[in-house]
């Protein structure tokens, strides 16, 4: 019973799929880096592009008697920005999107945990502060549990428009794909 408290406790930890850095280790479960990561995707009419961050800090704290304590803070290094195509990695780290010079993070700090009724599942309430504008955002969030690791995955949507980030308005999508998968080991 308690393994299962801890597996809803970390799936309400576990927003956005930033990968866990070794601190945030509990229970007898480590985090996997190589394994967890988050990803994006871009839309416009005629395409689309995958990317993601490769450096970001976790503070994750889990009271398993009582989940709604738990909190989660993250930190996103928007240097370490990726995609698939070279020249729109520089052009994201530019003014038009991220503007890295000038905001060299964006971050997450976690208000109110909810959980489902639905076995591995919670929801994420919290504030998202990127461009140097914060808005709440509720992220949905699946767990899986094998002998060997334990999975949370996020998948949800953003409208990069609440932050100010507007370039191509009309020919790139507002709203952006977020898949995030944190994998610990048992």
């Amino acid at each position: 019973m308690r393994f299962l408290q801890w597996i809803t406790g970390c799936a309400s930890l576990m927003i956005l799929g930033l990968p866990f850095n070794a601190s945030t280790a509990a229970d007898g479960l480590t985090p996997n880096m190589e394994k967890s990561k988050i990803e994006f995707v871009g839309h416009k009419p005629d395409g689309s592009h995958k990317g993601g961050f490769k450096k970001f800090e976790l503070v994750a704290k889990a009271d398993f008697n009582d989940p709604s304590k738990s909190s989660l803070n993250i930190v996103i290094k928007t240097e370490s920005l990726w995609s698939d195509d070279d020249k729109l990695t520089e052009h994201l780290r530019g003014e038009d999107f991220f503007n890295v010079k000038k905001y060299p993070k964006v971050t997450f700090e976690s208000s109110k945990i909810v959980h489902s009724n639905e076995q591995g599942k919670a929801k994420i309430v919290g504030k998202f502060t990127m461009l140097g504008k914060t808005e709440e955002v509720e992220v949905p969030v699946d767990v899986e549990v094998t002998d060997e690791n334990m999975k949370v995955v996020a998948k949800f949507k953003i409208d990069r428009t609440k932050w100010g980030m507007v370039y191509g308005k009309g020919k790139i999508n507002d709203e952006v794909d977020i898949v995030a998968e944190f994998v610990f080991n048992r």
